[in-house]
C-alpha cells in the first residue's frame, strides 16, 4: 500500500464522515479535469476537513486549484482494494466441519484406554502377547534396533496418511487467518489510539478510541472461543495415530522389560553415547529404546511427506 492510501485511511478512521468528503472531491475532480477547488466542494465538508487533506499531502497544488497526489492510490483506498487497515476478522468458517464423528470419538476413547497399559501389567502383557503373533517373526528375522526401524517407518507411514485425509488445511489457515487479522485490527486500534493522545486528541474522540479497543478485545475473546475448532481439527487425527501407535509401544515395553531381547541384541551403539542398554535412560528419564524410535520416526516422517508429496501447512486458498 503506498502512502498516500495509508493517509487517506488513517484520516478515515480518525474521522468517519471524511470517507464521504473524499468521495464528494473524486467526483468534483472528475469533472473538471482532475483539479478541485475549496469553492466546489465546500456543501460537502468542512473547511477543517480540507485542511487536513491539503496538511497530509493528498491534496497539491494544481494549475489553478488542487489535484489529488496518487489518484491510483486515493482510488484504491476508496474502493477498499487495498488492505489499508481494513481487517477482515469474519472468516467463513463452518464449525460442522470441525466436529468430530462417532468413529473419531471411539478412537479416542479406545486410545485412552490403551494408554492405562503403561502402567496396568496385566493389560500391557495382553496386547504385547497378542501382537508379538504378527512382530514375532519380524523379531526373528531381523535384529531388534531394526525392528524398532521398521516400527517407525510403520507409523510414520500411517501418521502421514491420516494427517493428509483427516486434517483439513484449508480450515486450519482460516483459523490462523482470522486470528492474524483480529491481532492487526487491536495494533491498529492501539496505534490510532496512541496518536491521538500525542496529537492532544479531545475527551470525546479519546473515549470514542477506548471504547472501539474495547469492541476490538470483547471480539477478540469470542473468536478464541470459537477457535476450539482449530484444535478439535489438529488433534482429531492425533487420536487415529494414538490407537494405532500405543499398542507398538506396548509390544516394544513388553518385550525389552518383560520376555527380554536376546542376549545379543541387549545393547545398541548409539551416536556420542556409543554402547547403552535398551532400557538405560539417555535424555533425562528416556530410555535408548524411546529415543531411537523416535530419531527414526521423525526421519522416516519427513522422507515419506516429500515421497508422497503431502503438505500439512494451512492453507488459505
Amino acid at each position: 500500500m503506498t502512502r498516500t492510501a495509508e493517509k487517506i485511511n488513517d484520516l478515515v478512521r480518525e474521522d468517519s464522515s471524511m470517507g464521504d468528503a473524499l468521495e464528494a472531491i473524486r467526483e468534483e475532480a472528475d469533472k473538471n479535469g482532475g483539479e478541485v477547488q475549496w469553492a466546489d466542494v465546500n456543501d460537502d465538508l468542512s473547511s477543517g476537513q480540507w485542511g487536513r487533506l491539503i496538511e497530509k499531502g493528498v491534496l497539491v497544488d494544481g494549475d489553478e486549484g488542487f489535484e489529488i497526489a496518487d489518484r491510483e492510490a486515493y482510488d484504491e483506498a476508496l474502493d477498499g482494494d487495498g488492505d489499508g487497515g481494513s481487517f477482515d476478522t469474519d472468516v467463513d468458517i463452518d464449525a460442522e466441519e470441525s466436529q468430530w464423528s462417532q468413529w473419531d470419538k471411539l478412537a479416542g476413547v479406545g486410545a485412552l484406554l490403551l494408554m492405562f497399559g503403561y502402567w496396568i501389567e496385566s493389560v500391557r502383557d495382553t496386547v504385547g502377547g497378542a501382537l508379538d503373533m504378527f512382530l514375532g517373526p519380524l523379531d526373528a528375522a531381523l535384529p531388534f534396533y531394526a525392528v524398532i526401524l521398521s516400527v517407525a517407518l510403520l507409523t510414520g507411514l500411517y501418521s502421514t496418511l491420516l494427517q493428509a485425509n483427516l486434517m483439513n488445511p484449508e480450515i486450519m489457515g482460516k483459523y490462523q487467518e482470522r486470528m492474524k487479522a483480529m491481532q492487526e485490527k487491536q495494533k491498529d486500534a492501539r496505534k490510532r489510539k496512541e496518536e491521538a493522545e500525542e496529537r492532544g486528541a479531545s475527551e470525546a474522540e479519546l473515549e470514542r478510541l477506548d471504547e472501539e479497543l474495547d469492541e476490538v478485545r470483547e471480539e477478540q475473546m469470542e473468536a478464541m472461543a470459537e477457535n476450539l475448532g482449530m484444535f478439535k481439527e489438529q488433534f482429531r487425527p492425533m487420536v487415529w495415530i494414538m490407537l494405532f501407535t500405543i499398542p507398538l509401544f506396548l509390544w516394544m515395553y513388553w518385550k525389552i522389560h518383560g520376555v527380554g531381547v536376546g542376549s545379543g541384541e541387549a545393547t545398541i551403539i548409539m551416536p556420542i553415547v556409543g554402547e547403552t542398554n535398551w532400557s538405560s535412560g539417555l535424555l533425562g528419564p528416556m530410555p535408548a529404546w524411546i529415543l531411537w524410535y523416535f530419531l527414526c520416526s521423525m526421519g522416516f516422517t519427513q522422507l515419506l511427506r516429500k515421497a508422497l508429496n503431502i503438505d500439512m501447512t494451512p492453507s488459505t486458498a
